[in-house]
Order: C-alpha cells, then structure tokens, then sequence
C-alpha cells in the first residue's frame, strides 16, 4: 500500500490538477498491477515524508495492529490514518481482500447445531428471515473506534424530511455540498450549539451525520459552512415562508394569532466592521459589549413565520410597522405584544390595518377592585383576578389583573431594593458623623440622586431631608420616611394591565390568549441557552445575519419534533431531549478471527428506554444507520 501523486484534468473544464490517491501493488500472473483504493482528493495535506507512516498506519487499523499512542507520528497523520481506514471499511471493502499483509478470509465457520435451534425458536419463516452468522473470534481482540453521535442527528432528519427541506433547497439551486453544509449547520445547532468553526469540528470528529446523509463531513473544508450560511441569508425570505407554510400543513393549526417581540445577544469583540453592532441594553446585563437584535414574529402555535435583524440599540416600538407589514398575516389577526412595543403609534397602526391586538398597557398607575373582579384558574391551578372595564368611546376593553403569585415576587423585588436604598441613605448618614467623609451639601444632593436613580423609581415613595449647617454649605442631619405612592407597585404589588381592541370576548378568553405571549418567552429562552443564539462570533453583517438565521432554523426543526412528541404526552424541553438522545452512538467493532481473518462491524448502540420510547413515537428506526459489516 502507497500513495501516488498523479496528474489528471477536470472532465467539466480540461484545466489540468494534481490528485492523490491510496494505490495496492498485486502480482497477477507474470504481471504486476496498481489497484486505486482510494481517491483521497487533490487536497490531501499529509507531507510525502509521513505517506510511508501514514500507510502503515492505515494497515494497523484494518488488520488490528493498533497501538494507544504512537509518540513518533503526528496528530495530523494519525487523524487521517483513521479517517482513510474508516472510508475503507465503508466505501472499499471489497478491495481490502486484496492487500498482501491482510489475510484473505476463509468460509465463515458456522455452527450449523446452533443456527437451527435459532431457527426453531423463532415464529418467522426461515426463508423470510437473515441467516444467522456465527464466527469463532478472539474475544480479547476487541477494539472499539470510532464513536459518533447518532440521536440527535436521526430525529432532525426526519423533522426535515417531514417538511421536505432539501427538496426546498435544491429548488432553490443549492448545489449537493451546499446543501449538506446548510444541514450540517442547523443539526449541528440542533445538537451542539457553538461557532461554525466549532460545528464543523463537531461534524467531522464527533456526529454520524455524514454516515446518515452518505457526506464526507470530515473533507469538507471550514469555508462551505460560511457558504452554506450566506446562501440561506440570499434566500431567506423564501425559506421562511415556504417553511412556514409546510409546517401550516403538516399540522394544520389556524394563523389567527400573531405574537411580536424582540431580543438582543451579544458580540465577542468589537464588531466594528458591522453597522448592527450598537451599544445598548442587554438582556443578559452585558453593557460591556455591543448588541445585534432579534425581532420574531410568531403563530399562536409557536412556529416563526417571520425573522428580522436589528441594531443592537433599536427602539422595541420601531419595529413593528416594518415586520408586520409584508408578513400576509389575514385579516383580522390578533397581534400579541409586551409593553415596549405597544406604543400608541402601533395601536393606531395596527387598527389602520385592520389588525386586532391584545398588548401590555403602558399606563403607569395601577389599579384593581376586588369587588368586581372574576377569579380563573391558571393551569399551574393558582388563581387569577380579573377586573373588566369597558372604553366604549376608544372601542377597547382593558383587564385589571391581579396575581397572588405575582404579588409575591413583586413584594419580594420591592423589599429588596427598598432595604439597598436604605443601605444606601444609611451609609450617607453615617458618613457625617466621620471625619474625612463628604458633607458638602451639593455632593450628597448628587449621591441621593444616584441612588434614586439606580434603585429603579423607588426614590420617589422616599421623603428625604438635609439639614445644613449655619453656612448652608454642609449637612449636619439627614432623614428619611417611606410613603409608597397610590397606584405604584408597592401599593398594588401584583397587578398589571392587557388593553384590546377585541371587544367581543369575554375576560377569561382574553387572558389566556395573552397567556400565549409567556410562550414567546420560552421561546428565546430556548434560542439563547438551548440553541446558541448567544454569544455572536462573527463580525461582518451577513455572517451574523446568517448565524442567528441558523439559530431560527434550528428551532423550527425544534419545534416539529417537540410538537410531535407533545401530542403524545412527552412534554420535556429540548435541553432534556437532546440529552436523552445524545446518548446513542455509531461504534466500529472490530475482532480477530480464529482463522487470522479480521471481522469489523459497525453499528449503533441499542438505545435505551427513554430513547426507545422517543424513536417509537416519532416512527424512527431504533439502530440508525444500519449494519455495516466487513470480513478481511
């Protein structure tokens, strides 16, 4: 066995190039002929003083020579001793017979007494069934190799095929590596969300995926999956609605409710060569880096139909008008909003369009009357007071609402600040009483306003009193009382406003419409602790672009198989599958014949319980991938 450089023409083009390929020397007759086992690409890397090594390398893996740790041999030429060993057990086997320093099998020895009390015992027919095949093997010759990840990557499969997402590629001209890439990368977000760097080491080293989809992840360079990302982005408005649509079919839910909201992650680094990466405020408190913005527009039944980039500093009540606009939602949707969207600019907007909207009020003052509130029963079982009051001069309805749970938190946050606050005033206090500590009164006037500001409004339920000296330039006192103001949220911990348009339901129904919005949140939870949504890598526009696109892509697929799973009582997070999934695995065994022979089985682990019971509810096979079996 030997590599040989040959030089050889594209058939498409005639431009000439260099290519290398695994050759075996056999004498047949009085002659001596090279047998190509391998093509191993005009991009083969390994230098021509490691070939010898590498080869022999080769050898010890297919005949189970193999040794735990070679000091002498590079990483570089160890990694792809064992990537050509591999594709010659998958794509060459019959060939291997053909190698002098690889024994030639003999017959199988069967047990033929045992293959008919195997027979015997089964209720198939004999010829409806496998033969049996028993070998005497060495059993301490074990070797296992090649350990690839196979769960996640079976059942993202099958969402897409369920949506026939690469006919929807290639109807959009992607070529087949392209579209293997575009695969990769959403399944590879699917399963180990990170960099594209990180993906593609992820897709060669450690997933089965190109055993499922027959591609050589392993050969294919880094740049394809950067590719693969500005090829969504071209097509992305036409991915997304077609998407959407299949979706629609497959599980037939109405489009009458439209939910909106915004989130932002965060750069690792400076971004300065993307105009989107603005300062501005982080959901996840991170004020030292700059901000990319994403804003969904979702169904009721929480698949996107609608994706959109922003500046990281974009104002929430900006956005909707541009979103909704060539959204095609039908007449009459109701759109579901968080306060920072529904200012009075989209409700007049929206009512222009002849949209209907159930949103957060963004009134200050609180109130609520026990009185003539309904009691309704969450589906964690806790209760719910709703107040009705009906503007019939705006033709809107609002809902004063009243949680006891909510109360909790609220009290909880407010007793909290409140006690930092009075942390805060007490170490001023204390401070006049010491000798080097500030006492100008225009000083303390600025700390006091600090405070109050950064304690989120709790200033203004606080009476603050200075007491300067006979100059009026220092503070000899300082006094404070707590006065909560009527209609704040000391005074009605708990309580919170929807305002509708949508005055023909009742409370009840209303409510738990506006429920639908909390699901949105789960939404980009997931996207951001599940999916990878967060930290963004890069820097150019497209390539973040099309990292969050990614990001969206991979959480449809998400969504097919949660829903599915759903329907029939698997209720978990996608964190909890994929963890159940993950666990499965595509092994290489490989034994010593008694006969000198070599048997190499590759196979999937059996899964277990939980997973079973995942694979028999999505209709998926238990062993993916099949049995590869070869006999040297």
């Amino acid at each position: 066995m030997f590599i040989r450089r040959t030089q050889t023409r594209c058939r498409a083009t005639g431009e000439p190039h260099v290519t290398y390929r695994l050759v075996h020397s056999e004498r047949i007759g009085h002659q001596v002929k090279q047998v190509t086992l391998l093509n191993l690409g005009r991009h083969f890397s390994i230098q021509p003083t490691f070939w010898p090594a590498l080869c022999r390398r080769v050898l010890e893996l297919l005949s189970l020579q193999t040794s735990l740790f070679d000091p002498d041999l590079p990483q570089t030429v160890a990694l792809a001793a064992e990537h050509i060993a591999a594709r010659l057990l998958a794509e060459s086997a019959p060939l291997l017979v053909r190698l002098s320093l690889i024994p030639t099998p003999a017959m199988p020895v069967v047990n033929d007494a045992a293959q008919a009390a195997s027979e015997s015992v089964s209720s198939e027919p004999p010829e409806s069934r496998t033969p049996a095949e028993i070998y005497t093997i060495d059993a301490n010759s074990l070797e296992l190799a090649r350990p690839r990840s196979i769960g996640v990557e079976q059942v993202g499969l099958a969402a897409m095929d369920l949506v026939n997402f690469t006919s929807l590629l290639m109807g959009l001209g992607l070529s087949g590596p392209l579209r293997a890439a575009v695969v990769g990368s959403i399944i590879g977000r699917m399963a180990a969300p990170a960099s594209e760097a990180a993906t593609h080491r992820w897709l060669g080293q450690r997933s089965g995926l190109g055993e499922l989809l027959d591609v050589d992840f392993e050969r294919m360079k880094p740049i394809t999956l950067y590719r693969a990302s500005d090829a969504l982005m071209k097509h992305r408005d036409v991915i997304e609605r077609t998407l959407f649509n299949r979706v629609h079919d497959l599980f037939g839910f109405e489009t009458t409710v439209t939910l909106y909201d915004l989130t932002n992650t965060y750069f690792e680094g400076t971004a300065a060569a993307n105009p989107k990466a603005q300062r501005g405020r982080s959901k996840e408190k991170r004020r030292d880096c700059p901000l990319v913005t994403l804003g969904l527009v979702l169904d009721g039944s929480g698949f996107v139909r609608r994706s959109q980039t922003f500046d990281g500093n974009v104002s929430e009540g900006k956005t909707l008008a541009g979103m909704l606009k060539d959204l095609g939602a039908p007449a009459g949707a109701l759109v579901i909003m968080d306060a920072g969207i529904a200012t009075e600019a989209n409700l007049t907007w929206l009512r222009e369009q002849g949209y209907r909207y159930l949103v957060v009020s963004r009134e200050r003052t609180r109130q609520f009357e026990a009185e003539t509130a309904i009691p309704i029963e969450t589906a964690a079982g806790s209760a719910v007071h709703i107040q009705r009051v009906d503007d019939s001069e705006h033709q809107e309805v609002r809902l004063y609402c009243y949680s006891e749970q909510r109360e909790q938190k609220e009290r909880g946050i407010n007793q909290r600040l409140c006690e930092r606050f009075e942390a805060g005033l007490q170490k001023i206090a204390d401070g006049l009483h010491k000798p080097r500590a500030e006492k100008r009164l225009d000083k303390l006037q600025q700390r006091i306003g600090r405070l109050q500001e950064k304690y989120q409004g709790i200033g203004q339920h606080y009476t603050i009193e200075l007491t300067p000296d006979e100059t009026g330039e220092k503070v000899i006192g300082l006094t404070w009382s707590k006065q909560p103001k009527a209609g704040s949220r000391l005074s009605h911990p708990g309580v919170y406003c929807l305002r509708s348009n949508e005055t023909q339901w009742d409370a009840e129904k209303l409510w738990r419409t506006y429920i639908m919005l909390t699901d949105l949140e789960a939404v980009f939870r997931s996207l951001k602790s599940e999916l990878g949504l967060r930290p963004v890598y890069h820097h150019k526009e497209v390539r973040v672009d099309g990292h969050l696109f990614i990001t969206v892509l991979a959480y449809q697929f998400v969504q097919i198989i949660r829903r599915q799973l759903k329907e029939h009582g698997i209720h978990d997070r996608w964190s909890t599958l994929r963890d159940i999934l993950s666990v499965q695995q595509r092994v290489t065994a490989s034994f010593r014949r008694a006969d000198g022979g070599i048997l190499h089985i590759r196979k999937s682990t059996q899964p277990e319980a939980e997973l079973a019971r995942i694979y028999h509810t999505l209709g998926l096979d238990p062993l993916p991938g099949g049995v590869q079996k070869t006999l040297l």
